[in-house]
């Protein structure tokens, strides 16, 4: 449907010129645009619909041609190829049904144009599995409506008035298709309709949706100002997920993580798997390319792992990159859904924890190693590094410099267990008998509080000092136990990375136990900075 789309497009761009640029100049081209396609709107259609045979028998091997590799690249893992074995637009042209002119920075046109298509075109899949399983598969009911951005731009004072064309999908409306073997039934290969139409809406939506774009150049000219770049980057830290819905029978889920901005193979990142675990901890670091930080979204997907099978989607999140201050940890839990296209989503899916940052290109300044900006560091560890370095100095930065290092974070992190607040009742007589196990998980390192009997708001005041060796990449585990004669009852958990006390230096929180019917925990952390180096 996106390759479709540009080709009627590229029509409508021919059709746009002849109809709204003949007579017009510069000066006037945004006052006259309106007028004369709010009139020409259904000249167009009914032109549209008169060449719609024509373009059908010109195009369709043209499209066919130029969309295997749009395809190629969006193709699920589950499929060792993914091709067309034939393609026609079919006797249903598109109609446009609205169009609005937004005039830019004076230095070109922006026209937005509704198009709404309920075609018949015969789309038929020749796919091959990973096992070597051949199936011809029919893309059948398509039924589409979004509104589609041309900018014009730069406008010249040479007909046609401007130097090139852009185009890109600025909102999907509705993308509805059905999928068909032929002679076959597809869900006879579990996850493979689902894996097809992933694969499709990709392609479609990421292939040509804002901020992508096409460019059409009509008058020669350098128009590279008008591509999309890269004009960040995001650092995502995936802490852990807790409460998943179990979609094992026998067993729990064995879940991992899919995060991307753009879902092409080479842009997507993949978490290590977590078996047999609803509440599963990765503090796993990513990095991905942005584009456009005020319309892209990051996109976390959470599976459980089936082996052989394809994996079985948990639930999935989204947040915009627009909610996110440059330069700044954002701490966020996200809530699991079904389908982002559908928010009311009463079930309870799970939740899934990830630590942001966005650094935009031009401002590595504010994020630089104190030491020498040569050094190989995540852009957290800069803004890490920027901040810690107020509590210490060190004097020897030619020295330093004279061999390519990485910065680690290390130091000391102090936690007092204050105390804690409405546990939950293990003993039979109403009370519990708690202690608190700390756990550096990285290094393993462990300390315990003692017991106070016969309590569900104890109080402990006891200060821990761990050695962290890494603290950017490990993280804090604060269980709460009650203890038998001949063992110990879990009562809960709080899991903390060290990002934020190594960026404030310290703090003091009354955190929420997590697995746990009720309860609180005080905790006050203290981090003592000592910056070291390893080759490289």
């Amino acid at each position: 449907m996106g390759f479709i789309v540009g080709v009627v497009l590229g029509i409508l761009v021919g059709l746009a010129i002849i109809v709204a640029f003949k007579t017009l100049t510069c000066s006037i081209l945004p006052f006259l645009g309106r007028f004369l396609f709010q009139t020409k709107l259904t000249w167009l259609n009914s032109h549209l619909t008169k060449i719609w045979p024509y373009v059908n028998e010109a195009a369709s091997e043209l499209i066919k041609t130029s969309a295997e590799p749009i395809l190629e690249e969006y193709r699920p893992t589950v499929l060792a190829s993914l091709k067309f074995s034939k393609f026609t637009l079919g006797t249903v042209a598109p109609q446009f049904t609205g169009v609005s002119i937004i005039e830019d920075d004076g230095d070109g046109v922006t026209m937005e144009l509704e198009m709404q298509w309920d075609g018949n075109p015969s789309i038929i899949l020749d796919i091959k599995t990973l096992i070597g399983v051949a199936l011809p598969v029919q893309v059948k009911n398509i039924g589409f409506t979004g509104v589609f951005r041309l900018i014009f731009k730069p406008l010249v004072e040479e007909f046609p008035g401007f130097g090139a064309v852009c185009y890109s999908l600025r909102q999907k409306k509705k993308l509805d298709f059905t999928l068909k073997v032929i002679g076959g039934d597809i869900s006879a290969i579990p996850g493979l309709y689902d894996a097809i139409e992933g694969a499709i809406r990709d392609a479609v939506e990421d292939s040509i949706t804002w901020p992508v774009r096409k460019i059409v150049p009509i008058l020669p000219g350098d128009y590279s100002d008008l591509e999309l770049k890269p004009v960040g980057i995001l650092e995502v830290k995936l802490v852990q997920a807790k409460d998943l819905t179990n979609k094992d029978i026998i067993g729990k889920s064995d879940p991992y993580a899919v995060l991307y901005i753009r879902p092409l193979r080479n842009r997507t990142k993949k978490s290590k798997t977590i078996n047999n675990d609803l509440n599963p901890i990765w503090n796993e670091h990513f990095e991905f390319i942005v584009e456009d930080a005020s319309t892209q979204h990051l996109y976390v997907k959470v599976y459980d792992n089936e082996g052989l099978q394809s994996s079985e989607l948990i639930g999935c999140a989204d947040l915009k990159l627009s909610e996110l201050q440059p330069g700044k940890v954002k701490d966020v839990w996200l809530k699991l859904l079904k389908d982002l296209e559908i928010q009311r989503d009463n079930k309870n899916r799970g939740q899934v924890h990830l630590e942001l940052l966005y650094c935009p290109y031009g401002t590595e300044n504010s994020f630089t190693n104190p030491f020498s900006p040569s050094y190989s560091m995540t852009s957290l560890e800069k803004v890490i590094k920027s901040s810690t370095n107020g509590m210490e100095s060190n004097g020897s930065e030619n020295e330093a410099a004279q061999k390519k290092k990485e910065v680690i974070i290390r130091g000391v992190l102090s936690i007092t267990v204050i105390s804690a607040e409405d546990l939950p009742a293990v003993d039979f007589m109403g009370k519990s008998d708690p202690f608190v196990v700390l756990t550096l998980k990285k290094a393993e390192t462990k300390n315990k509080t003692r017991v106070v009997n016969n309590s569900l708001n104890p109080v402990w005041n006891q200060t821990f000092d761990f050695v962290v060796e890494d603290g950017l990449h490990d993280m804090l585990l604060v269980e709460v136990y009650d203890h038998d004669t001949f063992g110990k009852d879990y009562m809960g958990r709080v899991i903390l990375t060290l990002t934020r006390v190594i960026l404030e230096g310290e703090y003091k929180e009354r955190f929420e136990l997590d697995g746990a019917k009720s309860g609180y925990l005080n905790l006050h952390l203290k981090w003592m900075p000592q910056s070291i180096y390893r080759d490289s």
